[in-house]
């Protein structure tokens, strides 16, 4: 399958995660779009970092970077969430599509499990300042590999964390992301951000 599949065939298989049911605010619950999560789970493929490769999904929500490390022929594929919520729909959505994905529920901190690369994408701080932090620090511990999506305007800290750690942003992509009239707190039906995914070696 992975040497067939083109990114659009993967996009396309993507559009079939389903989103939050019930999404909570205080863990910033956004899906990340079929479209991003392709391009940047494809990028991470034709590296070499995930096909036959271990995968860590930290906040792995309903399973969208679970189920494309998946599709792309990685060796395990782990999903972490402290959300049982959202990792019914992660097994559901893994279910559907016939692939063998391990989700496991816990905090960010204690998660304590080493893989070849980190694919993810971690609360940005909108609601909790500084909460995509532990995130990225577990990743740096996690793998020598890691794709992360942040705020755009927040790359030069992220570039100095990874750096302060003995790392090294390579490379980064810049994506419009658009952010549906989700929450009660949203003044607008929908809202369009810049965000950064980034790679870290």
């Amino acid at each position: 399958m992975t040497q067939m599949m083109k990114k659009k065939e993967l996009e396309m298989l993507l559009e079939k995660v389903r989103p939050f049911a019930e999404p909570d605010p205080r863990l910033e619950q956004y899906p990340t779009p079929a479209v991003i999560a392709a391009d940047i789970a494809y990028s991470a493929y034709a590296a070499g970092d995930i096909e036959g490769m271990k995968v860590l999904d930290l906040g792995c929500g309903t399973g969208m970077f679970s189920v494309a490390a998946a599709l792309l022929g990685a060796g395990a594929v782990v999903g972490y969430d402290i959300s049982d919520k959202a990792l019914r729909i992660a097994e559901q959505n893994a279910a559907d599509l016939g692939l063998d994905i391990t989700f496991r529920q816990a905090d960010i901190r204690e998660v304590d499990e080493g893989a070849d690369t980190v694919l993810m994408n971690p609360p940005f701080g909108s609601q909790n300042r500084n909460a995509d932090r532990p995130f990225l620090e577990k990743a740096l511990e996690s793998a020598e590999r890691v794709y992360s999506i942040h705020m755009a305007n927040t790359l030069d800290f992220v570039r100095t964390f990874a750096e302060e750690r003995g790392r090294e942003v390579v490379s980064h992509k810049i994506y419009k992301y658009v952010i549906p009239h989700t929450f009660s707190f949203h003044t607008k039906m929908k809202q369009t951000v810049e965000i950064a995914a980034v790679v870290i070696h």
